[in-house]
């Protein structure tokens, strides 16, 4: 739509989020609702997803919105980022980002690592700051809030997948299709979740994920190991993106720590993850062992991007985690 002399009367807004995400999509999507509700209520989204892998996370050329916002994603310096919201411990790259973020004072880029999700992040200061009303996203915001902070009254309830918000998870966690997060995004922040998963393009994608997500809890009944407090898998050779975090802690309900090697068509990647239910006086800090390696994350879970053609890399790495978990359980600090 053109104004007076050619001009747009709408403003572009793109959108990056971490994909493959339940919170990432759902905080992309409320994002955009917030911002058409209290910011501007004729713009237009762009929503591009952002995964970690190894080397630059950002094609800075992509920075091309009128607005251009981050949520639930390391933190750039770019003067072209007008938003961010993340809550990550590992948000910043590099000491310098962290100086550059305390320099701004900015209005519009948030951080808080105190929070378990983003979406509940963005919801907070959306309605202290900017007068957003979140009870119409209430049930978005709550299931965001239970899977990125592994909220689950139990592993079973985190592994059975019979919620609606934990069977799109399990979708947005495989999809490959570059359009589906686009179609799926604008989608959350308006629609009860149960009527996302009956949306055409989402339907059929529910039943072979299921048969894929048994098959991975048998995959992963055979491949962990576990031995002091600590389960390692190594599934490198199967293709199992996007499978349940949770399941090591389903199986071995007595362990404190998992570590996980995967393999995917950008990637070869160690997962990191700490028993939301075991009764342990004393946590290793997950976060800070995955940045010694280039990785990040939450203090209870985390993980290290490497280039797919350095499985090997990968695997050592995991192997030096994995020992040093399973030390740190028999002679606890």
């Amino acid at each position: 739509m053109q104004g007076e002399k050619g001009k747009r009367s709408w403003v572009r807004v793109r959108v990056f989020f971490h994909d493959k995400c339940f919170d990432g999509a759902a905080c992309a999507s409320l994002f955009a609702r917030f911002y058409r509700e209290r910011i501007r209520d004729d713009a237009e989204f762009v929503f591009s997803g952002l995964v970690h892998r190894a080397g630059s996370l950002f094609d800075e050329s992509k920075f091309d919105g009128d607005e251009n916002a981050i949520v639930d994603f390391k933190y750039s310096t770019s003067p072209r980022i007008t938003w961010w919201f993340d809550h990550h411990q590992s948000a910043f790259l590099t000491p310098e980002d962290a100086a550059h973020f305390e320099q701004q004072q900015s209005n519009t880029k948030f951080y808080d690592p105190d929070f378990k999700s983003c979406t509940k992040f963005l919801a907070t200061v959306a309605e202290q700051r900017f007068g957003f009303h979140p009870a119409p996203v209430a049930e978005l915001i709550e299931w965001a809030d239970i899977i990125d902070g592994a909220q689950f009254p139990d592993a079973r309830s985190a592994v059975e997948m019979r919620e609606p918000a934990m069977r799109l998870t399990m979708i947005i966690e495989a999809s490959h299709d570059p359009g589906f997060m686009p179609r799926l995004i604008p989608l959350l922040a308006y629609r009860p979740l149960a009527a996302v998963l009956e949306e055409a393009f989402v339907a059929p994608l529910l039943a072979p994920l299921l048969e894929r997500h048994q098959r991975s809890i048998e995959t992963m009944r055979q491949r962990a190991e576990f031995r002091d407090g600590t389960v390692f898998y190594d599934i490198a050779d199967q293709e199992l993106e996007g499978y349940n975090k949770f399941i090591p802690y389903y199986l071995h309900p007595e362990c404190i720590y998992s570590v996980g090697l995967s393999k995917s068509s950008f990637r070869s990647k160690v997962s990191v993850g700490s028993n939301p239910w075991a009764r342990a006086d004393h946590v290793v800090n997950l976060a800070e062992i995955c940045e010694r390696y280039g990785g990040g994350g939450h203090a209870r879970v985390g993980a290290i991007s490497f280039p797919p053609d350095q499985l090997e890399k990968a695997r050592n790495v995991a192997h030096e985690i994995v020992a040093e978990l399973r030390a740190s359980v028999k002679s606890p600090a």
